[in-house]
């Protein structure tokens, strides 16, 4: 499938931890179908934990459905897919995904995983195969009559579950770099000697991220606490929210330097952080944090989804968050959905249903 610029423009949609299982949240649901038909994307990435694979064993107490082997858990996983893809195939919306920390920490692989993806007609890439991960490949994005690459997508594996060891590996490998090293190179010649502009998205952040937060005090505006008791705050000249601390990869790889020297990555985005919504600057390249979209795992009130608007004529983009309540609107109703479904909600779940009980109660005794 070929991407085009359509009138100058190219609009990106990322969703990143929409991190469910097959008993969807509906709630998250309607909104990312509502940022669907609002947004109107050319494409769509889903940057990883697209489910929680961990779980798919769990069962609702109302499911009789209890997952005891490999395929059993492949049935499942394959319904947890559908429920995140199936509304993007519906509306014919281009969709490109990689891996997160989640996605594979079960009975499958990650091309196992791969092949519920490639079903539907609508996805783009997962054909990493000199890269060396299915997940790890790039997606140009052409001129509106189809002729020349504008722009283009790097989609980075950051984590991966080692079976054997049931272990959870965080970081991009060697030679993915020097895949990126290379394809950039390749794309770079064709263009006349001229880089590519392109958008790097991984699941993990990079170690350099914790360049754009410093120490302070707890009782400063926005501080968040950190290993050694220690509390941190985005650096001044970052926009947006710091909401926990940083979980960056394990080890650098030499990505910071080959980006450098490639010369063409506008802005490296990544998930992982469900509490983190910021932009800042690291050596000359813009990194992207963008929070979940999940309500079945813990966020904050930046849940949502981020968009990219890119120009094709200067290869440079705008990027915006659109919240919960900025999709689906403020309401009594839309705010006792996001209570309901969202799992970092208990307290508030409680006084709810305390409170309603309580007025049941007051009432009935009235009547009696």
């Amino acid at each position: 499938m070929q991407l085009k610029f359509k009138n100058g423009k190219f609009r990106i949609l990322q969703v990143s931890d929409a991190q469910d299982l097959q008993h969807v949240r509906h709630t998250m649901m309607r909104m990312l179908n509502k940022a669907y038909d609002d947004v109107k994307p050319d494409l769509i990435v889903l940057t990883g934990d697209n489910i929680l694979g961990n779980h798919l064993n769990d069962c609702e107490l109302w499911t009789p459905l209890f997952v005891k082997d490999k395929p059993s858990e492949m049935k499942a996983m394959g319904v947890a897919i559908d429920k995140l893809v199936s509304p993007i195939e519906e509306r014919k919306i281009p969709f490109a995904m990689i891996y997160g920390n989640h996605d594979d920490r079960n009975r499958m692989t990650k091309d196992e995983q791969a092949e519920f993806y490639r079903r539907y007609s609508c996805n783009v890439g997962l054909d990493g195969t000199e890269s060396g991960d299915c997940d790890t490949y790039n997606i140009p994005i052409y001129s509106e009559d189809g002729k020349q690459i504008k722009f283009n997508i790097w989609m980075l594996d950051s984590a991966w579950h080692d079976k054997e060891q049931d272990k959870c590996f965080e970081y991009v490998k060697p030679e993915a770099v020097e895949w990126y090293r290379k394809t950039s190179a390749a794309l770079k010649e064709k263009n006349g000697g001229v880089p590519v502009p392109s958008l790097m998205f991984q699941h993990i952040p990079m170690l350099e991220t914790m360049e754009l937060i410093e120490e302070c005090s707890p009782e400063e505006a926005g501080a968040v606490k950190g290993p050694d008791n220690k509390y941190f705050k985005l650096k001044p000249e970052c926009k947006g929210v710091l909401g926990e601390y940083v979980s960056a990869v394990s080890q650098k790889t030499g990505q910071m330097e080959a980006m450098k020297e490639c010369g063409d990555i506008k802005a490296v985005v990544f998930g992982h952080d469900h509490q983190n919504c910021f932009t800042g600057v690291v050596d000359g390249i813009d990194f992207v944090q963008t929070s979940c979209a999940s309500f079945r795992c813990y966020g904050n009130r930046t849940r949502g989804v981020r968009v990219f608007d890119i120009d094709e004529a200067t290869g440079n983009y705008e990027t915006f968050c659109l919240t919960y309540n900025d999709i689906v609107g403020k309401s009594l109703w839309n705010d006792l959905c996001y209570i309901w479904d969202a799992d970092d909600m208990v307290k508030k779940k409680i006084a709810l249903i305390a409170g309603t009980l309580g007025g049941i109660i007051t009432v009935g005794a009235g009547i009696g």
